[in-house]
């Protein structure tokens, strides 16, 4: 249970650093080679690939937007002494402002690998189930 737990204050350490555009938090939850998908069928994109390739990104993206982010009822796996996967339910609202604002849901699907003790993000997939654009 200790390490569902960690895991846990884990994600919510990633949803508080990107909401608050707290880069250097963004990047501590998460390994050097972090691979990282949050595109979709309706604005395509390429996942990321590095930790400061996707932390970049968020910050050239989202540092003018104001962005709320939820996890919820997460699934979490041990599926060895250092690894794990986990799946979040997650809502999210961002607004650019000038009209420019969406509110989305899906599901986080992630696996976990401790390093040093502590647990890391070492990959993340974003299934949006609907995105309202407000």
């Amino acid at each position: 249970m200790d390490d569902i737990f960690a895991i846990q204050i884990l994600k919510a350490r990633y949803f508080r650093a990107i909401d608050t555009k707290d880069w250097d938090l963004l990047a501590s939850v998460m390994v050097e080679d972090v691979a990282i998908d949050v595109t979709d069928d309706v604005e395509g994109g390429e996942p990321y690939t590095g930790r400061a390739t996707f932390v970049e990104g968020c910050a050239k993206i989202l540092r003018t937007a104001v962005t709320v982010h939820h996890g919820h009822m997460p699934e979490i796996t041990l599926t060895g002494p250092d690894t794990a996967t986990g799946i979040w339910a997650m809502e999210d609202y961002v607004d650019w402002g000038e009209g420019r604002a969406f509110r989305g849901y899906g599901h986080y699907h992630e696996h976990y690998v401790k390093v040093g003790g502590t647990w890391q993000i070492e990959a993340m997939k974003l299934q949006r189930l609907r995105r309202d654009w407000l």
